[in-house]
């Protein structure tokens, strides 16, 4: 399966990765590399929670521009 992710860098350097679609998956790591590595494994364990608790493995979302 693919997930669209955000990578964003905090003020402290540390890249935060997450998975709109999946409500409440984060990670975070000291490189772009070790952030995207550890959302994909957040990505699997959330899917498996949700999966167990049976809840929707995803929730819509949409990339909308903004002109401001």
């Amino acid at each position: 399966m693919k997930f669209v992710t955000t990578l964003d860098r905090d003020e402290d350097g540390v890249w935060i990765a997450e998975c709109p679609s999946i409500p409440g998956c984060v990670s975070q790591g000291d490189s772009r590399v070790e952030a995207l590595a550890n959302i994909r494994d957040a990505i699997a364990a959330c899917l498996e929670v949700r999966a167990e608790r049976g809840l929707p493995l995803t929730v819509e979302t949409q990339q909308v521009e903004v002109t401001v």
